[in-house]
């Protein structure tokens, strides 16, 4: 029979005789096969971008840390500007201590100067006035009013007396003075017992000073500042009243540096902090030495030193 127009074929039986799947189906199934698979592409695709992103992040921070921190040869190199190092510290340190000798020598210059002119106007207001003694050096022997037993046996044990100490200022340049200034009543009883003393043994050399035990440092500075006025020697010596001097040693040991320029010669010492209460030369800010026991600290001794020339100058000028 024929086909009437407009009609639909009728289906036919599928293999095995199953019926074939509705038009509806297959759309739904098609529908979701799309979205299903626009979720698994999406998905591969986001891993691979947020990887290659990382590792995008990654190379940049390292660009940026090379060129902040770049790298350097640290073998040869690193030695090599090590001892440049050393070097330009060592230069340095020569220039620096050769600017401070020169400005040393430039200070005790214009002293020398400072001190010539003074005397020059000295001179020339006192035209009867008489150049100083050349002497080999001065030894001056700080004492007070209350020491003359230790005066005393100075002059018993190493002190010459009379013709004998003017002998030894003639033949050897060596004049020795008992050194002491005035009470702080001028003409008292104190001072006219060291006038007595010194009209009986001549070897005092009296200072424009107030003794007082505050005042040794300045009582030092007027000392050396007088003997320099009265004698032009090699050398000034500062003696405590309680040390006996060997006085061949000294000369001999002086000699030996007459011809250098700026010279101190003195004795360093230290020892242990007496912090025990009591006891002779106890002292009473032991705690700044640190703990009991500590020791001073190496200093130069105040009882016997000699200075040359220049440094007597330097001080008589500048004090």
């Amino acid at each position: 029979m024929g086909l009437m127009m407009g009609s639909r074929p009728p289906h036919k039986a599928g293999i095995g005789g199953s019926v074939g799947v509705p038009t509806r189906w297959v759309s739904f199934l098609c529908i979701a096969s799309f979205c299903l698979g626009v979720l698994v592409i999406n998905r591969l695709w986001t891993s691979p971008d947020s990887f290659h992103m990382h590792n995008d992040v990654i190379s940049v921070g390292n660009h940026l840390s090379r060129d902040i921190h770049p790298l350097l040869p640290c073998e040869k190199k690193g030695a090599f500007q090590a001892g440049d190092i050393l070097s330009q510290v060592s230069q340095t340190h020569d220039v620096i201590m050769t600017l401070d000798k020169t400005i040393s020598s430039l200070e005790m210059q214009l002293a020398g100067a400072r001190a010539a002119k003074a005397e020059n106007e000295e001179k020339s207001g006192n035209e009867q006035s008489s150049d100083r003694p050349k002497v080999f050096f001065v030894m001056g022997i700080t004492t007070a009013f209350s020491s003359r037993k230790r005066r005393d046996s100075i002059r018993e044990n190493w002190m010459p007396q009379g013709e004998d100490l003017k002998k030894l200022e003639k033949e050897k340049g060596i004049i020795i003075r008992f050194v002491i200034g005035h009470s702080a009543s001028p003409g008292g009883i104190l001072d006219r017992a060291i006038d007595a003393e010194d009209a009986q043994h001549k070897d005092f050399l009296r200072l424009n000073h107030v003794e007082g035990y505050h005042e040794l440092s300045s009582k030092t500075q007027i000392y050396f500042s007088s003997a320099a006025a009265k004698w032009d020697a090699d050398f000034y010596i500062k003696v405590d009243d309680d040390v006996h001097v060997n006085l061949g040693m000294v000369g001999s040991l002086l000699a030996r540096h007459r011809s250098k320029p700026r010279v101190y010669i003195g004795c360093m010492k230290s020892g242990p902090v007496l912090a025990q209460k009591g006891v002779k030369y106890h002292e009473p800010e032991y705690w700044k030495f640190g703990e009991e026991g500590n020791k001073y600290f190496r200093h130069a001794t105040g009882q016997i030193y000699a200075i040359s020339k220049d440094l007597a100058t330097y001080i008589s000028v500048n004090r």
